[in-house]
C-alpha cells in the first residue's frame, strides 16, 4: 500500500500548495463549501473556516464562511418551513419525533436560540428542522440565528488564524487548542442543559 499521500500531509509545502490553489478559485468556492455543511453535517465547519481564513485572510475568510453558513442555514430552514411543513404537515404531525421537536422548540426564548446558534457543536441540522416545523416567526428565527452564526464563525476564524500563526510560532497552537476546547465544553454544557442529543 502506497502511503506517500499520508506523508505529504505532514509537510508544510503540501498545505501551502493546497492553499495557493484554493486562493485562486475566488469567493464562490469558499462560500459554497461553508453552505454545503448545512446540508451535510459531518463536514467539519471549523476546518472549512480555518481553510477559508488561511486562503483569504481573516476578514475575507470570515465573510465568505459566514455568507456560506447563512445561505445554507436559510435554505434548510425555509425548505422545512415552506415545503415540508406546508405540503406534508398532516402526515408528519403523527410522528413522535416531530412532536418531541415541537415541544423542544416551545421552551426556547431569543437568548437561548442565539446561544444555540452560537455553539459550533450544537446539532444545526436538527435545529433547522425543529424550528422550521414550528410556528416561530420566520424573520425572528433567521435574524437571531444569523447573528449567532456570525459570532460562531468569528470565533472559528480566530481559531483558524491562531492555527495558521502556529506554523510560525508554536505558542499560537496553545491558543488554538484552548479556543477549540472552550467552544466544545460550552457546547456540551448547553446541549446537556436543554436536553439536545
Amino acid at each position: 500500500m502506497d502511503w506517500t499521500w499520508f506523508h505529504q500531509l505532514g509537510q508544510l509545502e503540501f498545505w501551502e500548495g493546497l492553499l495557493a490553489g484554493f486562493e485562486n478559485l475566488g469567493p464562490l468556492v469558499p462560500i459554497l463549501l461553508a453552505a454545503v455543511e448545512s446540508f451535510f453535517p459531518p463536514l467539519p465547519l471549523v476546518a472549512i473556516v480555518a481553510l477559508n481564513v488561511a486562503a483569504h485572510g481573516g476578514v475575507l475568510g470570515f465573510l465568505y464562511s459566514w455568507m456560506g453558513v447563512a445561505a445554507g442555514g436559510t435554505i434548510m430552514f425555509l425548505l422545512w418551513r415552506r415545503v415540508f411543513k406546508r405540503f406534508f404537515w398532516k402526515l408528519a404531525s403523527r410522528s413522535r419525533k416531530l412532536e418531541r421537536a415541537q415541544q423542544w422548540v416551545n421552551h426556547f426564548d431569543t437568548a437561548s436560540l442565539f446561544m444555540l446558534a452560537l455553539l459550533p457543536f450544537a446539532p444545526t441540522s436538527f435545529m433547522h428542522f425543529a424550528f422550521g416545523m414550528s410556528d416561530m416567526d420566520e424573520g425572528h428565527y433567521l435574524r437571531t440565528v444569523l447573528l449567532g452564526k456570525g459570532a460562531m464563525v468569528g470565533m472559528m476564524a480566530v481559531f483558524g488564524q491562531s492555527l495558521l500563526s502556529s506554523l510560525r510560532n508554536p505558542g499560537y497552537l496553545v491558543l488554538a487548542i484552548a479556543i477549540w476546547g472552550g467552544m466544545y465544553w460550552v457546547s456540551k454544557q448547553f446541549c446537556k442543559k436543554h436536553d439536545i442529543n
